[in-house]
């Protein structure tokens, strides 16, 4: 079993705040240690947010990554996933880079020592026999007079070039972790002399910082990790299980019993183990794509822990590659409309149920992709008037900001999505805002796309051209949702989610094709009234001068 002995501490240079450094580590169920430091750009407006939220999200991710990941995968997808998210956030906040953080991190497998790293934070590995070595590489430009400036951070540019570096340790190593507002101030040498004396980390940063001021000091950070004993082998990795592509009724997979296939394609079925019912989903088929997108789609699915979708999982022990998800009885909203449309209560209530699948998926950085009546399930909650949603479909959900994503039905599509644009908040926004459409109209805002077509977009009827229930306010919200232009549209699920719960303070949505009288009646009269008035006046005051 892994033994290891930390120790890890932090000063900020100001006392009292949080500061743009953080720091973490946890050993995973399947005895592996990750250890992560990362220092927040000063220079940027969230370098410290960036440093934080790149820590938790290596913890989070790593541990529930795929199994049948090894390590060096594990460590390209997520750095990469990580990075594109931060440009991206960047960008659509700020438009210019301002989530920026160095990532220093590595992986302990048995005795292999698996290191990456972005900036100028520093990894060293201290040998039992005394010797140190830098394990990272220093990403800033060679000229004195810009040396703080990096070539290389997380969050610096869409695409990103690491190295995964690997090493072998033993029993006794000590592996050093410290941002550069350490290793500015202590040499190497220092650093390891200071070490090997068994002083823990918050002790060796106040007396190494003691004697500078607060303007004198950056950030400091520094992790130690003693390895008292190696973990002697990894448990079993699930990369060589078996996938059944004929699928049979009655057929006993792991205890559970194949009732009846959920689609034509006969991946998705309904089992039944003991006296309870569920859904068990298998690759489309066995090549290695397919099995690379379901291993990820199984990934997605079992982070998400959402009253607004069913529980999916996958089992600790099993035969065969699938994974399981709640069976939730009820008819989508598609069925369920097939010969109505939805209340205007209820139509509110599916808006508001959609902005908080999407806020918790955002929270994960990933987006649904397939916003539609088909992917939502209504049932009836007998403590709860009206009418109950849930999400359904994991195989559409995709990280934000992924490009030339094939998620997506072409109804449903915003404009720029068939222009190769990423998925954001604004696209799926968009599809939030047809199925509200399509649900009290029975129409598509502009008209039924098939695949493959290169749709025109033509500005969309108001809702309550076919649906005279429909309050302006609700017209409104519905046509800033679908607008074609962005700039009109919701950028953010929580300005529709306001919307939603705060009607009268809505504002009225206007095409640019509509007239001054009819986007200000009231103004187009007074004015209407003035001049006509001053005409009035003038014809007076010229009869009375003549």
């Amino acid at each position: 079993m892994l033994d290891v002995q930390v120790s890890s501490f932090i000063r900020s240079k100001e006392e009292g705040t949080k500061g743009d450094d953080a720091c973490g580590h946890l050993i995973t169920e399947d005895d592996i240690l990750i250890g992560i430091l990362c220092d927040g750009v000063g220079s940027a407006l969230k370098g410290g947010q960036a440093a934080r939220e790149s820590v938790n999200f290596f913890l989070t991710q790593f541990k529930n990554r795929p199994k049948s990941w090894d390590i060096p995968k594990s460590l390209t997808i997520l750095t990469e996933h990580l990075n594109r998210n931060l440009f991206k956030e960047s960008m659509t906040q700020y438009d210019s880079i301002e989530f920026l953080t160095t990532l220093n991190l590595f992986i302990l497998d048995q005795n292999k020592l698996y290191t990456l790293n972005l900036g100028d934070s520093k990894t060293y590995l201290i040998r039992k026999d005394k010797d140190i070595i830098q394990l990272s590489t220093d990403h800033n430009m060679d000229d004195d007079a810009n040396s703080h400036v990096l070539t290389k951070a997380c969050g610096l540019s869409e695409n990103i070039e690491f190295e995964i570096q690997t090493w072998d340790v033993d029993k006794s190593d000590i592996i050093i972790m410290c941002s550069d507002g350490l290793s500015n101030i202590m040499s190497i040498d220092e650093i390891q002399e200071i070490v090997n004396k068994g002083l823990g980390a918050k002790l060796i940063v106040n007396s190494a910082s003691s004697e500078l001021k607060d303007n004198e000091r950056d950030d400091i950070s520094l992790q130690i990790f003693k390895i008292n004993t190696l973990s002697e082998q990894s448990p079993h990795k699930d990369a060589d299980l078996k996938i059944p592509l004929n699928l049979k009724e009655f057929q006993i997979i792991d205890g559970m019993t194949l009732i009846e296939p959920l689609m034509k394609h006969r991946r998705i079925w309904k089992v039944k183990k003991d006296n309870t019912f569920l859904v068990m989903k298998f690759p489309m088929s066995d090549d290695e794509q397919a099995i690379d997108e379901f291993v990820k789609e199984a990934w997605y699915a079992k982070q998400i822990h959402h009253r607004s979708f069913g529980n999916a999982w996958i089992p600790a022990k099993r035969t065969a590659r699938y994974y399981l998800m709640e069976l939730v009885e009820g008819t989508n909203l598609m069925q369920y409309l097939k010969n109505s449309t939805l209340s205007i209560d209820n139509t509110v209530e599916l808006g508001k149920f959609l902005h908080k699948a999407q806020a918790h998926l955002l929270n994960l950085g990933l987006v649904h992709g397939d916003i539609k009546p088909e992917n939502i399930i209504v049932y009836k909650n007998d403590e709860k008037a009206g009418v109950v949603f849930k999400m359904v479909d994991f195989g559409s959900i995709v990280e934000i900001f992924s490009e030339k994503s094939k998620a997506g039905t072409p109804s449903f599509l915003a404009p720029e999505r068939f222009m190769d644009s990423n998925i954001n908040e604004a696209t799926e926004i968009f599809s939030m805002g047809v199925t509200m459409y399509w649900a009290l109209t029975k129409k598509y805002p502009y008209g039924e796309i098939e695949p493959f077509q290169n749709p025109k977009f033509k500005e969309a009827k108001r809702p309550s051209t076919y649906n005279k229930n429909i309050p302006a306010w609700l017209d409104s919200i519905i046509l800033r949702a679908i607008a074609i232009d962005t700039e009109k549209r919701h950028s953010h699920y929580s300005e529709l989610f306001y919307e939603l719960k705060d009607p009268q303070n809505v504002k009225p949505y206007f095409s640019k094709d509509t007239s001054f009288i009819e986007k200000e009646p009231l103004l187009f009269y007074k004015t209407g009234f003035f001049v006509l008035l001053l005409v009035l006046f003038m014809v007076l005051l010229s009869g009375y001068t003549n």
